[in-house]
């Protein structure tokens, strides 16, 4: 069962800050629109916080970079993208913090199933 994720809690849960360039309410829609799915994968995610930069380049188009992070119990998960489009930037962060947060759970499965046998220094009865 896929858990509702509510405007409160996605408000709650997420910042959104630009860098050299305003967010319109576009971009803070597309944003939320593919954290709410970060967020409906893992329940103990305790804030998404997305950043979005634009570097001017000599050309006439600016190259724009997303970056993320995912604060969660344990180590944190950071990613960052670039692309020419905001949009294509976000994708693309977005698919890579996914990307992290089924490794992490998938790490997570394989220490719980190897459980690592301890030897104790007391004459106990070893059960087979």
């Amino acid at each position: 069962m896929i858990p509702e994720i509510t405007p409160e809690i996605l408000d709650e849960k997420l910042i959104i800050s630009g860098i050299h360039l305003d967010l319109t309410d576009g971009i803070k829609d597309h944003v939320r629109e593919k954290v709410s799915k970060l967020l409906r994968h893992e329940s103990h995610i305790v804030r998404v916080r997305v950043t979005i930069e634009y570097h001017q380049t000599k050309s006439n188009h600016g190259q724009f970079t997303a970056k993320g992070q995912i604060e969660i119990q344990g180590p944190d998960i950071v990613s960052g993208e670039s692309a020419d489009d905001a949009y294509a930037a976000i994708d693309k962060l977005v698919s890579e913090l996914d990307r992290g947060l089924r490794k992490r759970s998938t790490n997570r499965m394989s220490k719980r199933a190897k459980a690592n046998p301890i030897e104790l220094d007391a004459n106990l009865p070893k059960v087979d």
